[in-house]
């Protein structure tokens, strides 16, 4: 029991050693934040520690974040910071995402996306590849966008979908700037269409595809949408799958957080005592130094 409770030990402190970011990969279904908490059981299992209450945030012996909500429908890179790599999740949330999004024409939903309940259905007969490549061109740069009823965002310290769901009038967020660094139509299978977009942060794939239905005298939402690329984790190469979510694969994937500078200090060094000083005057130095 000693052994395997010096191993246990050893396994957590090692997993508390860990400062950094890294990227794992979320399937559709899930929130963010429960991808979050398996992921944590996951390695504090691994560590031989009960996963902890997680209301108690200062007694937590991992300390663990995201950078950058994902909807349950959706998947892709979901980048994690963990211990001091918590403090690095807000470049992640200002930077660059790419996205591969599936939409469908002719039909709105209240949510934007798949999950929700169809509110319009309008004809599309009328779109072509070559319009609907052309009004992508009128969403590159740097455009206003409203942020959708159904998200993250808070009202009243609680989040706005939050608030839908449990019947309350919730009012849209005013439009505001975001940038689109590039757009493009990969497939034109009508009713549906695929795109790829680079984008900043706080843009919002859901309210562009719901943009775009009107802007073509339709409608449309998303089915399926995938986070291919945030910041410099891919999803090819980066994001760690389930069967991963171990030690030894995080402290691989694992991109550290960089070192503070030291500090430089102007401080003058303490002149060495002069031994033939009066005893009163090394009394004194000494009486000093210790207070």
């Amino acid at each position: 029991m000693a052994g395997v409770t010096t191993a246990s030990n050893c396994s957590l402190s090692k997993l508390q050693s860990l400062h950094g970011i890294f990227a794992v990969y979320k399937k559709q279904g899930p929130t963010s934040a429960d991808v979050l908490n398996a992921l944590k059981k996951a390695l504090l299992k691994e560590a031989g520690v009960a996963n902890p209450n997680p209301r108690k945030r200062k007694k937590q012996p991992l300390k663990i974040g995201h950078g950058g909500t994902l909807d349950s429908n959706a998947s892709g890179v979901l980048v994690v910071g963990i211990g001091e790599g918590t403090k690095m999740l807000t470049t992640m949330l200002a930077g660059s995402k790419k996205y591969t999004a599936v939409a469908e024409l002719g039909k709105a939903t209240d949510t934007l996306d798949v999950t929700g309940n169809v509110v319009d259905e309008k004809n599309f007969d009328h779109i072509t590849k070559e319009t609907l490549e052309e009004k992508l061109k009128e969403y590159t740069g740097e455009i206003m966008q409203v942020p959708p009823l159904y998200s993250a965002l808070k009202k009243d310290g609680k989040r706005m979908s939050v608030l839908l769901k449990q019947g309350q009038e919730v009012e849209a967020k005013p439009a505001r700037p975001v940038t689109v660094y590039s757009l493009s139509l990969q497939d034109f299978s009508p009713p549906l269409f695929t795109i790829d977009v680079e984008c900043g942060g706080g843009f919002y794939v859901r309210s562009l595809i719901d943009d775009l239905g009107k802007a073509l005298s339709s409608c449309a939402h998303i089915k399926e949408l995938t986070r291919t690329k945030q910041g410099q984790f891919t999803l090819e190469e980066h994001a760690l799958r389930e069967d991963r979510w171990m030690l030894a694969d995080v402290s691989q994937a694992l991109q550290p957080c960089p070192k503070p500078p030291e500090k430089q200090t102007n401080a003058k060094k303490a002149k060495p005592k002069d031994k033939h000083s009066p005893s009163k005057s090394e009394g004194d130095d000494e009486k000093q130094s210790s207070e």
